[in-house]
C-alpha cells in the first residue's frame, strides 16, 4: 500500500497543494502551525473517511472557503493497493438549509465511480501518530473504543455499517427506555430494538475480541524492541458484556499473560447470551431509562510490568506505548489485509530519549512507506535524513528540500 500523490483544494490551511511522494520515506519540516499536520490528516482522512483531529468535519473546510455560495473541500489521492493504481476522491460539500445552518455531505469516489461511505472505508490504509494520541491511555474508555473502531474498520468490510446500526439502534432504545418509564408502558416494545441491538453488537463484539488478541502479539513485541527488551507490556481487554462467560454483566475474559489461551466464542452464542442478559436486565433498564451493557462500555487497559500506563506510568512510558501500538497496527494491518499500510508519524520524537529516537528509527521496516514530520532536523541523524525526501511546510506552501528519490 502506498500514496504516490496527493492533492487538496480548501482543506485546512491549504487553498491548494500538489505533492509526490517516494516508496519510502517522506519528511515534513517546518514550525507549527503551518501544516505539517495537516497533511497527515488528509492522508488518514482517505482511510477512515473522517478527521481524526475535529470534531466534526465541517471544521476541516478552509475557513475562506466557507464563505462561498457553495463552499467544498476535496481531497485526491493516487495510490497503489495490490500493485494496481488507483484513484481516491474524497469531496465535503456544504450545502446550506432552510433555517440558515449549514449540512456537509461527502461525496467518496474511487476510481471516478461513487462509492458508499460504509463499502469506501479502509480501501486504502494508513496507520497515523499524533502526540495528542497518548490520550487513548490517559483519558476515558470512549478514546479506546474509538481507536478500536477506526483501526477494525480499515480491516472489516461491513465493521463501520454495524457501528452506525448498533448506535442507530441504542438512542432509540433508551429513548423508548425512558418513554416506558414516564407512562408505564409494554416492555414488549423493547424486543424490535433489542434484535438489532444484539446482531450489530455481536458483529462488533466478535470483532474486537478477535482482533485484539491478534494485534495484541505484535503490540508486544513492538514494545520490548523500543524499550530495549527492558519492558514488557500486556492489554486488558474488559467487554462489558462478551456472551455466556459473563458474571452480573461484566466480563470474565481477561487478557493476561498468555492470551493465545483464551477461548473465543461464536457470533450466535455472543448474541443468544446478549439477548438473554438485555432480557434479564430489563426492569432495571426502564428504571434507570439507559442500555447498561453491550459494546459501547467496553473498556481497554495497558500495564508495564504490571503498572497500569493510565494511573502510574511517565509521560516517556505512555509516549513509547502508543507508539508501539502504532507500528503494531501496520504490522496487523498487514496480516489482514495482505499490504503494509502507510505510516503517519507527526513529531514523533519530540519527547523521547536519546535512545528511544535511535529504537523507533530503527523499527522502521525496510518496506513501509511513512511520512514523517519535525520542527527540528537535528532530531534525525545525517544517514537517516539521507534516505528521505525533504519538504519545507510554511504557510500553507510546500517546498521540496532536497532531491532524494528511493523509486
Amino acid at each position: 500500500m502506498e500514496i504516490k500523490a496527493l492533492s487538496l483544494s480548501n482543506f485546512r490551511i491549504f487553498t491548494r497543494l500538489e505533492m509526490d511522494f517516494p516508496d519510502r520515506l517522506t519528511l515534513l519540516v517546518g514550525n507549527n502551525a503551518q501544516g505539517k499536520t495537516s497533511v497527515l490528516e488528509a492522508v488518514h482522512f482517505l482511510s477512515i473517511l473522517t478527521s481524526p483531529l475535529a470534531s466534526n468535519d465541517r471544521e476541516v473546510i478552509n475557513l475562506l472557503a466557507t464563505q462561498d455560495d457553495l463552499p467544498v473541500g476535496r481531497l485526491v489521492a493516487k495510490v497503489r493497493k495490490h500493485e494496481k493504481v488507483h484513484m481516491i476522491e474524497v469531496r465535503l460539500i456544504l450545502n446550506s438549509i432552510q433555517n440558515g445552518s449549514q449540512r456537509l455531505r461527502k461525496e467518496v469516489l474511487i476510481d471516478g465511480v461513487k462509492k458508499r461511505l460504509f463499502d469506501a472505508v479502509g480501501f486504502f490504509n494508513s496507520v497515523l501518530f499524533l502526540p495528542q494520541m497518548t490520550r487513548i491511555l490517559e483519558d476515558g474508555p470512549d478514546e479506546r473504543r474509538k481507536y478500536l473502531d477506526q483501526l477494525l474498520s480499515q480491516a472489516y468490510p461491513g465493521y463501520v455499517r454495524a457501528l452506525s446500526d448498533y448506535q442507530q439502534a441504542l438512542t432509540r432504545r433508551n429513548a423508548l427506555l425512558k418513554l416506558l418509564f414516564d407512562r408505564n408502558g409494554d416492555p414488549g416494545q423493547l424486543d424490535y430494538w433489542d434484535e438489532i441491538l444484539t446482531s450489530n453488537g455481536a458483529h462488533i463484539i466478535e470483532a474486537r475480541l478477535k482482533s485484539t488478541r491478534e494485534f495484541e502479539v505484535f503490540f508486544r513485541q513492538q514494545y520490548q524492541h523500543l524499550t530495549g527488551g527492558k519492558e514488557a507490556i500486556r492489554m486488558d481487554y474488559q467487554p462489558s458484556y462478551n456472551g455466556g462467560r459473563s458474571k452480573n454483566g461484566s466480563a470474565q475474559l481477561r487478557f493476561d499473560k498468555t492470551p493465545q489461551q483464551v477461548e473465543l466464542q461464536s457470533y450466535n452464542e455472543i448474541k443468544e447470551h446478549f439477548a438473554k442478559r438485555l432480557h434479564e436486565l430489563q426492569k432495571e433498564e426502564i428504571r434507570r431509562g439507559v442500555t447498561t451493557i453491550g459494546p459501547h462500555r467496553d473498556e481497554v487497559r495497558f500495564y508495564s510490568n504490571d503498572i497500569d500506563l493510565a494511573v502510574y506510568g511517565s509521560r516517556g512510558q505512555i509516549r513509547t506505548a502508543v507508539m508501539a501500538m502504532k507500528i503494531a497496527e501496520t504490522q496487523w494491518l498487514q496480516e489482514k489485509t495482505g499490504e503494509l499500510p502507510v505510516l503517519l508519524l507527526d513529531e514523533t520524537l519530540a519527547e523521547l530519549d536519546e535512545q528511544r529516537r535511535e529504537d523507533l528509527l530503527g523499527s522502521l521496516g525496510l518496506e513501509e512507506q511513512a511520512i514523517l514530520t519535525t520542527t527540528d532536523l537535528g532530531l534525525f541523524s545525517a544517514d537517516f535524513t539521507q534516505t528521505c525526501r525533504i519538504w519545507q511546510v510554511s504557510a500553507g506552501q510546500v517546498t521540496r528540500l532536497n532531491h532524494q528519490l528511493n523509486n
